[in-house]
């Protein structure tokens, strides 16, 4: 009995790792969070797979339908299986699924792994050329930073991910709404100008197809086109860092 999840990454076919591979050819149970494309590429691997997305459902909360997966999943390991469940990109990254299983897998005493995979934020980097090094990031989601009292730095990188639901407190719905987006700008509106440009980024999820990248000022945000998977790049706002001369002169004589 054990679990391991693994993610395909991003882009189909190009993304998954000869380790994710040979989870899923080797599993006695195969369980699935993906769709289109990428699960009828799946099928050709484990023809027996059982996809999750039936636990999904009309009004259905989300929170509901990702406890469901997670019983669906633990009625496998509970059976005696070697389970693998495979989800887009990388597996812990805004997936509560992975999470849930895992840490109920364990609570029973048995071996559960999750493997990485390439995320939507490793190829917005690549895609877009920046390195969070240079200036620091902050990473949340859209939301998440939108309902709680959070503290940005406009001299570093802002990412913020789920845009195309922002808002959503139901848990139901797969969109969002201009008036949501109009208070996202609001709210950002108190760290950025109108016009600071921002970005709306999604990555490539086939081979055939390019990543977007649609630069636009902040104010125009609520009328932007937007998707789940689209995340709102923020770059930074100020030119050089202050440097603070408090924590540099304490660190000079230790040198």
């Amino acid at each position: 009995m054990s679990l391991v999840i693994v993610g395909l990454g991003i882009t189909l076919g190009q993304h998954v790792s000869e380790r994710a591979l040979s989870e899923i050819q080797n599993a006695d149970k195969v369980l699935v969070l993906v769709d289109g494309v990428a699960l009828e590429w799946l099928k050709t691997v484990r023809p027996d797979l059982v996809s999750l997305h039936p636990c999904y459902g009309r009004d259905k909360s989300r929170k509901l339908a990702y406890q469901d997966m997670r019983d669906l999943i633990m009625a496998e390991v509970r059976q005696g299986f070697k389970v693998c469940c495979v989800f887009y990109g990388h597996p812990g990254i805004f997936a509560d699924v992975p999470h849930m299983a895992i840490q109920a897998t364990r609570a029973l005493g048995l071996e559960a792994r999750m493997d990485p995979g390439i995320s939507a934020e490793a190829c917005l980097y690549a895609d877009l050329g920046l390195d969070p090094g240079k200036r620091g990031v902050a990473s949340m989601e859209a939301t998440q930073f939108l309902v709680f009292k959070r503290q940005i730095d406009p001299s570093a990188l802002l990412l913020l991910w789920q845009v195309g639901i922002c808002g959503d407190l139901s848990l139901k719905r797969f969109d969002t709404q201009e008036a949501k987006l109009a208070l996202l700008v609001e709210k950002l509106s108190q760290y950025y100008p109108p016009d600071h440009e921002v970005i709306l980024y999604e990555a490539a999820q086939l081979p055939i197809q390019d990543f977007r990248a649609q630069r636009l000022a902040l104010k125009d945000l609520p009328r932007a086109q937007t998707a789940q998977i689209t995340t709102l790049v923020v770059p930074p706002l100020t030119a050089p860092l202050e440097r603070d001369e408090f924590w540099l002169q304490r660190l000079e004589p230790l040198q």
